[in-house]
């Protein structure tokens, strides 16, 4: 039953469950972890990487992208562009999934949380300051060095003979902890289209209790902001050989 495509989505819904579950942990009403800050967040969603991607790996894809914008970039990188469109229809599928199953997970806490925002925040992401041209280039930013540094770690130079067994899922969810830590107050680093759209597809779907707006207004950034940054690290990998 195993396959590619299928390794995508599985990985993908694993990172949607453990990383928008600790988003809604810390924002939502009479959770134990209410309240407990961005490093938790940060350090949760670098563990939910880590944890997609082993999934992906063991459901059948080798290369665990998770991650249209990653797809795009080794895509442009490579040449190969075979795997982009079916990779990226699994990835939001199995974000959209990862959604729902986090929306029933917290089920009790949504009606006690007031703030429709907070809602919202637990799905998908949204500017600090809302600017959608200094946002989209905070979106390039990230998703370029999330790109450009993976592919780096795990290039011949740096690991002539690959990673020890295992390791690649830790390195991974290493690069996405230092991007959230550093630059994701800006925008949130959704750094992932499908992470970003497939949860908020949800949210615009359910019968969440008291949930607002999905903003369909500021969607755009996080879907468009990295593909660009992605595309940009994968002509530099491509000019690099790696």
């Amino acid at each position: 039953m195993t396959s590619p495509a299928f390794g995508e989505f599985i990985g993908t819904m694993v990172l949607i469950v453990l990383g928008d579950g600790v988003v809604a942990g810390v924002l939502l009403k009479r959770s134990k972890a209410e309240a407990s800050g961005w490093m938790v967040i940060a350090t949760g969603w670098a563990f939910a990487v880590v944890g997609g991607v082993f999934a992906a790996i063991a459901c059948g894809s080798k290369d665990a992208l998770i991650n249209p914008a990653f797809t795009l970039g080794i895509a442009i990188s490579s040449g190969d562009y075979s795997n982009f469109l079916p990779f990226a229809g699994a990835q939001l599928a199995g974000a959209f999934v990862g959604a729902v199953l986090v929306w029933v997970h917290y089920l009790p806490h949504w009606k006690e949380t007031p703030d429709a925002s907070a809602k919202l925040a637990v799905f998908c992401t949204g500017p600090a300051i809302r600017s959608f041209g200094a946002n989209l280039i905070s979106e390039i930013i990230g998703t370029f060095f999330l790109v450009f540094v993976t592919a780096a770690m795990f290039s011949k130079t740096v690991l002539k003979d690959g990673p020890a067994a295992g390791l690649g899922p830790y390195l991974a969810g290493v690069v996405v902890w230092a991007i959230g830590l550093s630059l994701g107050g800006t925008t949130g680093y959704a750094i992932n289209p499908a992470r970003d759209l497939g949860p908020r597809i949800a949210h615009a779907v359910l019968p969440i209790a008291g949930k607002g707006s999905s903003d369909w207004e500021y969607a755009g950034i996080p879907v468009v902001g990295p593909l660009i940054g992605a595309s940009l690290a994968g002509l530099l990998l491509h000019a690099l050989h790696f």
